[in-house]
């Protein structure tokens, strides 16, 4: 059986940090395909997995993107200035589990977890993937946000 892992905004659940979600119609309708051909889909939403409460402050990455993160070269900070790394790590290393098996996912353009391509660093968008999109891209995933599935 193949496994996708998806965003669980993107899917209408509300853990985005301002409470709400970014329910995504198609990508929606394309877990519904998946679904009906026998995938297993895996939602996730890292920031939750990792401590971090909803709503919760925005954040964003300081000092390099995800896998600098990952390496210890950046932070993660919300916009009080508070260190959160440990937190994000934490999620997108839980999350990684939860989709153990995986081979693709479909994440939340531009979020500092989930980001792949783009996302904020250093108070603007840049290139560089979020935490969770770093560690799976790091264990060979195919990624794609939610704006890049149209696209294909």
């Amino acid at each position: 059986m193949s496994h996708t892992v998806v965003s669980a905004c993107l899917l209408g659940r509300p853990c985005r940090y301002d409470g709400g979600e970014k329910a995504h119609p198609p990508t929606q309708q394309w877990v519904a395909r998946q679904r009906a051909q026998g995938w297993d889909i895996v939602t996730v939403c890292p920031e939750e997995l990792g401590g971090l409460g909803t709503p919760r402050l925005p954040a964003e990455l300081r000092g390099g993107g995800g896998r600098a993160v990952l390496e210890g070269q950046a932070q993660v900070v919300n916009i009080q200035g508070q260190n959160i790394t440990e937190a994000f790590v934490r999620g997108a290393v839980t999350a990684a589990k939860e989709a153990t098996g995986a081979q693709q996912a479909i994440l939340k353009a531009r979020s500092p977890s989930c980001g792949c391509g783009q996302t904020q660093i250093d108070g603007s968008l840049a290139e560089g993937d979020g935490v969770f999109a770093a560690l799976l891209r790091s264990k060979g995933l195919h990624i794609m946000t939610e704006e890049q599935l149209g696209e294909t």
